[in-house]
């Protein structure tokens, strides 16, 4: 059976485990961050920051699923597992209630959010507060953001398969911590890496998902209304079924027998 963990690993090419022995005897093969592909012979080593050995990626995947918030939050802090780590200001957890009903996960922290250590503070975090008001809910009042990566990726691009590989161990114990009644993801890249689909936010939109026995709606990044004015209609419906949605789950419906 496919595992988690076994999901964590292949997207990192780390799809073998071998004993630690072994592991000494002859060590995986480096892979760059960006390109996923072996370094060339002769490149130097301080030009390659590749992903942990299987062991130690192993190791460290155990070791998040039993931190509690704190602990958490430091070790994402000290992260070195992707390059991501090497250009940023400091890396970003998350905000909020740490009891929170609602859980927002967008796709990675902006140039703003990278200064200030706090998801959605710039022009696209103005209009999520706003979209939360809009239904009668607050930043950190039974509300928790997060995003799929914690380190900004360079000028704002979509994270890699492999970066957001490195911190899925992360968000997963945020998860995991939270216990939240609903998952909202923000955009195609929270929807894709949580669903495990490279379908559209259009397909998706509009209807319950199961995220291991957690609701999960998808609606648009608000960067991207904020380009796409016309598709904040569709933004607001969505946030109309998520109020409905909660509401239901409140009373004690099961919503993903519905």
């Amino acid at each position: 059976m496919t595992t988690r963990r076994d999901l964590i690993l292949r997207e990192l090419g780390l799809v073998q485990w071998r004993l630690r022995s072994a592991v000494a005897a002859h060590p995986p093969i480096p892979l760059s961050p960006v390109s996923g592909q072996a370094p060339a012979a002769g490149d130097p080593p301080s030009a390659v920051s590749g992903p942990e050995s299987v062991t130690a990626a192993g190791e460290r995947i155990g070791a998040t699923a039993a931190m509690d918030w704190r602990q958490l939050e430091a070790a994402v802090q000290a992260c070195t597992a992707c390059a991501l780590h090497a250009r940023r200001r400091q890396s970003v957890f998350g905000v909020g209630d740490e009891q929170a009903d609602w859980l927002l996960i967008g796709e990675g922290p902006g140039a703003e959010e990278d200064e200030r250590g706090e998801p959605f503070v710039g022009q696209a975090g103005r209009l999520l507060d706003n979209m939360l008001a809009s239904i009668g809910l607050r930043r950190g009042q039974d509300v928790y953001i997060a995003n799929v990566v914690k380190c900004r990726p360079p000028g704002n691009r979509v994270p890699e398969p492999g970066e957001a590989a490195q911190c899925a161990p992360y968000l997963e114990r945020q998860i995991g911590l939270l216990r939240p009644r609903l998952v909202v993801a923000l955009g195609r890249t929270a929807a894709s890496n949580l669903l495990r689909t490279d379908a559209s936010i259009a397909s998706l939109r509009g209807r319950v998902h199961d995220l291991r026995g957690t609701p999960l709606l998808v609606t648009y990044h608000p960067a991207y209304l904020l380009r796409n004015l016309s598709d904040k209609a569709k933004a607001w419906e969505d946030l109309c079924m998520a109020r409905d949605l909660m509401a239901k789950l409140k009373a004690g419906q099961d919503i993903l027998d519905c």
